[in-house]
């Protein structure tokens, strides 16, 4: 009996990266993985061997943008699971090219889901969106649950809530196994640097080996988060394909420690020797237009469903997350701009 195929598109990212990890251990399913020609390949370098060997992993090129390449990978794929994680991902950066999120985003995803429909149409698809989608909630409202209002609060967050709807539109139309996930801050070993918790980590991995100042350069330290750690994500991934899937289903997914981006920063400063001489410095070029600035979430509907719960705690997070900064620093050194 063939082995079950899976197709990760986004497999090079960090949520893409680990999800690899975890069907390598946890299952036999063959896994297909999209990335376009230029992705880095950093985050699967650990792999390499089984790719190399056609061990189970196998990468086609392709781009959201592009239908052809995106048909082509999924004729070749013929998957029967989906995790559909390729995006722009990256909420600063929306602001500077609202187009490319968009056609990224919500037409990249139309055009996923329309190769599916025709090439793999008993696929069991799962595509994330975000907890973006929420934006600006008012704090009556937490913790925020599935059927909260749509206030998003940036370019990103209003193309995630495209992906949201078209995803759902999908199932009910076509009749697709689709679901939808806003998973709410995810973070963990492989985080891009363009994000809150990993620049920080990654300026104090800097400042230990005195390549920069003892100064971190920050944003909005005010925006509460419920941390999640990105092995929890992958994990509760797999069970929402899983476990009893409900064409059409959409959930809330997060971690259970909120807190203050601020508070963040404390964290990851007080596990260095150096945290007494670390300064903070608020770099404007780090705000946002706007801000989704109360992020916590109601879990409850997708725990019920899948019997999913968080289990890795946030001081684990973090410091895996410094410790990933520290080894990439040492090891390459000074070629590392501190965005």
């Amino acid at each position: 009996m063939a082995r079950p195929r899976v197709l990760i598109t986004g497999i090079t990212g960090m949520v893409g990266s680990h999800l690899a990890d975890f069907l390598l251990e946890k299952t036999d399913w063959d896994i297909h993985g999209m990335c376009r020609w230029r992705s880095p390949m950093d985050n699967l370098g650990h792999i390499a061997h089984r790719i190399n060997a056609g061990d189970r992993v196998f990468l086609h090129y392709g781009d959201l943008r592009d239908t052809m390449s995106i048909r082509e990978v999924v004729a070749k794929a013929k998957p029967d699971y989906v995790f559909h994680l390729a995006a722009q991902s990256f909420p600063r950066t929306s602001f500077d090219a609202p187009l490319d999120t968009m056609d990224t985003n919500v037409q990249g995803t139309v055009r996923v889901l329309d190769a599916l429909k025709e090439h793999a149409p008993k696929a069991v698809i799962h595509v994330c969106a975000s907890s973006e989608v929420f934006g600006r909630v008012p704090k009556e409202k937490l913790p925020i649950d599935e059927e909260c209002s749509f206030h998003p609060a940036s370019p990103y967050a209003i193309s995630k809530v495209g992906t949201d709807l078209v995803g759902r539109f999908y199932a009910e139309a076509y009749g697709m196994t689709v679901m939808t996930t806003r998973m709410f801050t995810h973070t963990g070993p492989r985080r891009g640097d363009v994000f809150a918790e990993s620049t920080f980590a990654k300026q104090i991995a800097m400042i230990e080996r005195n390549l920069i100042p003892p100064v971190v350069k920050v944003g909005n330290l005010q925006s509460l988060r419920t941390v999640a750690d990105v092995r929890d994500a992958v994990r509760a991934y797999y069970m929402l394909v899983t476990v009893n899937p409900v064409a059409g289903a959409y959930y809330n997914i997060g971690g259970i420690h909120s807190c203050t981006v601020g508070d963040i920063l404390n964290t990851l400063k007080s596990f260095s020797p150096l945290k007494d001489d670390i300064k903070v410095e608020v770099d404007p070029d780090r705000l946002r237009p706007i801000d989704a600035d109360l992020q916590v979430p109601n879990t409850a509907k997708f725990e019920k469903h899948t019997g999913w719960k968080p289990e890795i705690p946030y001081e684990k997070t973090l410091r895996d997350l410094l410790d990933y900064w520290r080894e990439r620093i040492a090891n390459e050194g000074d070629r590392f701009l501190t965005r």
